[in-house]
C-alpha cells in the first residue's frame, strides 16, 4: 500500500498539537536518521526498534536465538516486558527473572533481514558467552549495552543530521521508534487487533491511542461546511425556500 507522505506529514504536524497523542517519525525520516548512524552495530539496533516496535529493554535482551531469518517468513521472538519491569531491566537490558510472555513479530523488510545477517557474520556474534562473574555459559545478547548508551547514540545521530541541515520535528528517543512502527503498520492497513498483538499490549485501549491520529485525518478530509449564505438562511426560515 503506497503512503501519501506529504499528507501523512501534514497529519503528523496536526497531531503534534495534542500532547497526549504519540510522537512518531515517518518512514523517510527514520531512513534519514539511520543515514547518520556511523556503524552497522549501532544502526541495526535502531533498525530493530523500527522494524519490530520493540520496547528498548526488549530489544536489548535479544540474542541470536531469538531470530529466525530463514525464508519465506523470517521473524523475531520478543519477550514482552511489562511497563512496570522496564525500569528495573533498563540498565542491564536483561529479561527479569520468572516466566515472561513472548510474542512473534514478522520481519517483512528484506533489506533489514540481509543487513542483520551481515552484522551477525561480520561481528561474529556468538550464540553463547561465558559469564565472567559466575563462569557459566549464557545466551549472548546481541547488544551488550545500556539504555543510556542507546540514547547517546541517538543524540549523536540527531546532532550529525542537524550539522548537515536535516532536522526532526519530534523528540527522537528509543520509544519514538515504537510509536513510529505502530503508525507505519496502521498506514499499511494492519488491523488494530493484529497490531495489539504485535505491540504486546495487554489492553486494546493502549493500541487505540494510535487510531486517534487517524480520527483527525478523517475529520479533515470530509471538508464539512458550516457556512451557508445568510440571505438564503433567512429566506429558509421565513418559508420562502
Amino acid at each position: 500500500m503506497a503512503i501519501d507522505y506529504p499528507a501523512a506529514l501534514a497529519l503528523r504536524q496536526m497531531a503534534l498539537v495534542q500532547d497526549e497523542l504519540p510522537k512518531y517519525l515517518l518512514a523517510p525520516e527514520v531512513s534519514a536518521l539511520l543515514h547518520y548512524v556511523p556503524d552497522l552495530h549501532r544502526k541495526m539496533l535502531l533498525a530493530t526498534l523500527w522494524n519490530t516496535g520493540a520496547r528498548i529493554n526488549e530489544a536489548l535482551a535479544l540474542t541470536r536465538g531469538d531470530f529466525s531469518l530463514a525464508p519465506p517468513y523470517p521473524f523475531v521472538q520478543l519477550a514482552t516486558l511489562k511497563q512496570r519491569t522496564e525500569k528495573a531491566a533498563r540498565t542491564a537490558g536483561r529479561v527479569p527473572a520468572g516466566s515472561q510472555a513472548h510474542r512473534l513479530v514478522p520481519l517483512s523488510d528484506h533489506h533489514y533481514v540481509s543487513q542483520l545477517q551481515m552484522m551477525v557474520a561480520t561481528l561474529k556474534i556468538p550464540l553463547e558467552r561465558r559469564n565472567k562473574r559466575t563462569g557459566r555459559m549464557e545466551k549472548a545478547r546481541i547488544w551488550e549495552i545500556t539504555d543510556r548508551t542507546v540514547r547517546t547514540w541517538l543524540s549523536e545521530a540527531v546532532e550529525a543530521a542537524a550539522a548537515d541541515g536535516v532536522t526532526f520535528s519530534v523528540p527522537v528517543t528509543p520509544h519514538t521508534f515504537r510509536h513510529s512502527y505502530a503508525m507505519h503498520m496502521l498506514y499499511a492497513g494492519i488491523p488494530l487487533k493484529v497490531l495489539q498483538s504485535l505491540m504486546g499490549h495487554k489492553s486494546i485501549s493502549s493500541t487505540e491511542v494510535y487510531t486517534k491520529v487517524f480520527a483527525l485525518d478523517v475529520a479533515a478530509r470530509h471538508r464539512v461546511q458550516f457556512q451557508m449564505p445568510e440571505a438564503d438562511a433567512v429566506a429558509m426560515l421565513k418559508g420562502n425556500i
